[in-house]
């Protein structure tokens, strides 16, 4: 039985003034992006609040912003566009945002802190509950890479436990979900939770907690320069993280949604985005249980704006004047072929083991992951996995603690499991 067709959407970054565009918001303007962006043919945008402009203080959400954070969303439907709002910004694009009554004089742990989680709870509930009615509205996401805050490398890190970490995230999604029932509430974190050993925020965090597990996929934390621009473990980078996940996700079909990925210059040059983008994606769509893609970003940052890193400037699928790019004409293809036609990849039969030091059942939130640098690249789990799609296998994971569970193997489709060491020799 094939499978819905994967949603397609994109990351909305403003053309006029970034994320500060909520300091001066203008209407029209947001109405001109989100043309351009239902030209490509896309049918959600992802939206980024600024948590330190829309709760300002610990006690006040401002009314007018989540007003305007109403009218972006009624907006986008009189488009045809579907809405899922990051509540807690938080980190992007390099800049962390966080309220004052966090920092330097208040300086209060963002996850532990009881005063400090329970005013996100009602700001993230604040939000839900006034798009609850919208129908285009899919839900919330608790913020962009929350995680980074966490610790390493992070410079001014709020620690916490892996169980403070499950603690947080189950608390905040609650809140979600008494603003808005029903509707797909989730959190993001960006891949320190697969790669890094002993980072709290973990791999069962990722698979296990929320309606969908969320991967962001980057290119250039070591994966293009190892592997080239080119590389089949480039090239299939999303769909590695997309099956990487799979081997902590408590139930063999839980969906994952690809909700960041893009093509960085200059390990992707620009002249080569559009290629890049159409081998992520088909090789994404290669994977079973996709909810759908969401490209970072919509729009190119303005060069009128200082001191980005280099790659965040040209990002965008369209320029900063909302002319197409190569990319964006590549994504607007990709939507069209796949419009009305049936996604039912294979199974992968074949699934690689990975074992990160836990000997649980793979179940519950108790797995740590504590040394899941082996999926990173370089690390032998990664390694192997590249080796195997290059021979055309499709490989799929499953955790080593799982390897021999027959009910397991056979609810994936899985008939063969093999072990890094047997792909790649001694």
């Amino acid at each position: 039985m094939s499978s819905p067709v994967p949603r397609f959407g994109v990351n909305y970054t403003p053309s006029q003034g970034w994320f500060h565009h909520w300091l001066d918001f203008d209407l029209d303007a947001v109405r001109a992006d989100l043309d351009s962006v239902a030209a490509l043919g896309l049918d959600h945008i992802r939206v980024f609040p600024l948590w330190p402009l829309f709760q300002p203080n610990r006690t006040l959400i401002r009314p007018r912003a989540v007003d305007q954070l109403v009218q972006l969303a009624d907006a986008a439907a009189e488009r045809g566009l579907d809405v899922q709002v990051d509540g807690l910004q938080g980190h992007l694009s390099s800049f962390d945002f966080l309220p004052a009554w966090t920092r330097t004089w208040h300086r209060r742990n963002i996850f532990t802190d009881n005063d400090v989680v329970d005013a996100q709870a009602v700001y993230l509930r604040t939000l839900a509950t006034a798009l609850a009615d919208r129908p285009n509205f899919l839900g919330m996401t608790l913020g962009n890479e929350a995680n980074q805050f966490s610790g390493p490398p992070h410079p001014d890190p709020d620690p916490v436990t892996p169980e403070q970490a499950a603690g947080w995230l189950r608390r905040l999604l609650a809140a979600c979900e008494e603003g808005a029932p029903g509707r797909l509430h989730l959190h993001a974190a960006y891949d320190a939770a697969w790669y890094q050993d002993d980072h709290a925020f973990t791999p069962a965090h990722a698979a296990r907690i929320g309606a969908v597990t969320a991967v962001h996929s980057w290119v250039f934390n070591g994966t293009a320069q190892r592997h080239g621009r080119t590389g089949v473990a480039t090239e299939h980078h999303a769909a590695y993280l997309i099956e990487l996940s799979k081997a902590w996700a408590a139930e063999p079909d839980r969906p994952v949604w690809l909700q960041e990925v893009g093509a960085p210059a200059p390990l992707i040059p620009p002249e080569h985005a559009a290629e890049f983008t159409e081998a992520t994606v088909a090789n994404a769509l290669d994977c079973r249980d996709v909810w759908g893609v969401t490209w970072w970003c919509s729009h190119d940052v303005s060069r009128d704006l200082a001191d980005f890193p280099e790659l965040e400037y040209g990002l965008g699928l369209l320029a900063n004047d909302r002319r197409i790019k190569p990319a964006g004409e590549a994504l607007a293809r990709i939507v069209r072929d796949r419009r009305g036609r049936a996604y039912d990849p294979a199974p992968r039969t074949t699934a690689l083991a990975v074992d990160t030091g836990d000997t649980g059942e793979g179940t519950g939130d108790g797995d740590t992951a504590p040394a899941r640098s082996v999926c990173a690249p370089g690390g032998a789990f990664f390694e192997a996995f590249a080796r195997l799609t290059e021979d055309g296998v499709r490989p799929a994971a499953v955790l080593a603690s799982r390897a021999e569970d027959r009910a397991h193997l056979a609810a994936r489709g899985i008939t063969e499991v093999v072990h890094p060491e047997e792909v790649l020799g001694a």
